[in-house]
């Protein structure tokens, strides 16, 4: 009968044990100083070698010929204990004898001496599963036990155990395997199988095992299955996941907002049998590789691929801000979660793979608030250091010029831009407005622009938020335009926006009943300590001094 690669190729001594020499070299020399503990406990996550490491334990034990702490597995107590012929080594899964009268029938037979071997074993799997009672029950077998019985207790939870358990047992804790033990694991066992593995193939396989070797072995063994040549195509065809390929058009979907390719490609991939729990999976590692891309210089030993791979995957990143890889990753963690409960797990990915392609997505609120506090900070280093703060003139959008209360069925006449910024001193402006290059119907003669409130209210009903802005400011007509005063240092690149300036012209024209030039003046006051904006300057401007 067809035995499993993790059977076959299970380790048989410490020095095959690969990913754990905290554990397998402290075990071999309490075995040459033969310094045996009664109690072990081994804990860590699937397919780390715990099980492994406790059967290895127990032939270096009993072996009539060990080797540096290793069991020679040549003598017939290493051989019967590998077959099962000797029943002195005793494997129980906790999870369905997990009650008292099972650790009663424990204790009993704990106080018969060994047939075969020197010590008997008690190795009892996924230790978390015994009960309260069951625990109670072997408190003082575990911590008193016969001179010739040895317990390992493995567990994978051991956060469920009691105290009182892990207080009479040496605690060993197994990590996760790294991908490069994986990697070189698994074309060792490909070479002796007599197949061929490529690098990237055993690479994708232990990324996908996230470090369980024995899940790893599990897949290898289904790619066996496909021919004697495994590449990345077969071992993505085998875990019924996308593939770097597929990784990368989503990425790049992503970076160009591609709605239409990105759903296509998730259907065509639904269709393939492509698992969308395992979809979603690959998505988020991926994005996390372009997320370590993006952030650390040298990453090489965080990213587990090829060197060619490794390129892609920092070229994309340079494509993506990291706030849009962020908010990627967000989205598919809740995607993730949703899947687990939903009806249909395709309806749920597309849903994650829209807000993703779409530039108003998790990330998006955060960058327009990073660039706009950047923008603010620049203008804020130029005041403090003295120059003049110039918006570029190609922004400023065209002044909307409203149309006769008799025209009104026609279109919006553009002029211009003509939003301009002033610089003026406290009393008197600096810069010389231009002639209006549309004439007046009248001329209004310069000063204060005493209906500045009937503006103000009737801007209320066109723009609510230019309106805000515009709370507490004042007017002055001078040589054609209406010249805003305001405190607010946001009222220039607010109203710059075509939208803001049109409803403000309208507004204008409501009241004056001509059209009129819009100016805006950036009169400089004297500083008070309650203003924020002026505080931060300041502090800016100490810096530069010292």
């Amino acid at each position: 009968m067809y035995q499993a690669l993790y059977r076959k190729w299970r380790p048989k001594s410490f020095s095959d044990v690969y990913g754990q020499p905290h554990v397998t070299k402290t075990l071999q020399s309490q075995l040459e100083s033969g310094r045996i503990s009664h109690a072990y406990l081994f804990t860590g996550s699937r397919g780390t070698g715990k099980t492994t490491c406790a059967k290895i334990l127990s032939k270096a034990v009993n072996c009539l010929n060990p080797v540096d702490g290793n069991p020679c597995n040549e003598c017939e107590i290493c051989k019967g204990i590998e077959n099962g012929s000797i029943l002195d080594v005793i494997e129980i899964d906790a999870a369905s004898n997990n009650g008292v009268d099972n650790i009663r029938d424990l204790r009993e037979e704990a106080n018969f001496t060994p047939v075969n071997a020197k010590y008997r074993f008690y190795i009892i799997d996924e230790v978390h599963m015994l009960s309260i009672g069951a625990f109670n029950a072997l408190l003082k077998t575990l911590e008193e036990p016969p001179s010739h019985v040895i317990f390992i207790l493995a567990t994978t939870e051991i956060h469920k155990l009691p105290a009182t358990i892990l207080s009479r047992c040496q605690r060993f804790d197994f990590k996760r395997i790294s991908p490069e033990d994986i990697t070189a694991r698994l074309v060792y066992v490909a070479e002796k199988e007599n197949v061929t593995l490529t690098e990237n193939a055993a690479a994708l396989i232990a990324r996908i095992a996230d470090g369980g070797m024995r899940d790893a072995l599990s897949l290898l063994d289904r790619c066996f299955a496909m021919g004697n040549y495994i590449d990345e195509d077969a071992v993505s065809a085998a875990a019924g996941i996308a593939g770097t390929v597929h990784l990368f058009s989503f990425s790049e979907f992503v970076a160009k907002g591609d709605f239409t390719s990105a759903l296509k490609l998730v259907s065509r991939l639904h269709n393939e049998s492509c698992d969308i729990d395992s979809l979603c999976t690959e998505l988020t590692l991926h994005f996390r590789n372009l997320m370590v891309a993006k952030t650390v210089k040298d990453c090489d030993g965080l990213i587990v691929c090829s060197k060619d791979e490794l390129e892609k995957i920092k070229s994309r990143a340079n494509e993506l801000k990291l706030s849009k890889i962020l908010g990627c990753i967000e989205i598919l963690e809740k995607a993730a979660a949703n899947i687990k409960n939903a009806v249909n797990k395709k309806i749920q990915l597309e849903a994650a793979v829209i807000k993703m392609c779409s530039p108003v997505s998790a990330g998006s609120a955060n960058e327009e608030l990073e660039e706009r506090i950047a923008f603010l900070e620049s203008k804020i280093n130029l005041l403090a250091s003295g120059k003049t703060v110039q918006t570029p003139k190609e922004t400023a959008p065209a002044v909307y010029t409203p149309v006769a209360p008799a025209e009104e069925t026609k279109a919006p006449v553009k002029s211009e831009p003509e939003i301009q910024e002033e610089k003026t001193e406290p009393e008197k402006t600096q810069e010389k407005l231009p002639e209006p290059q549309t004439p007046s119907a009248s001329v209004i003669d310069d000063g204060p622009f005493y209906n500045w409130s009937d503006v103000l209210e009737a801007l209320k009903k066109y723009d609510i938020p230019l309106f805000g802005i515009l709370a507490g400011s004042s007017a002055v007509i001078k040589n054609g335009r209406v010249i805003i005063n305001s405190e607010n240092p946001t009222l220039f690149d607010f109203i710059c926006a075509d939208t803001h300036s049109r409803e403000l012209a309208r507004a204008i024209y409501d009241v004056l009943g001509q059209k009129m030039k819009i100016a805006v003046s950036n009169t400089e006051k004297v500083k008070t300590e309650t203003n924020p904006l002026d505080n931060l300057k300041n502090k800016i401007g100490n810096f530069n001094n010292n």
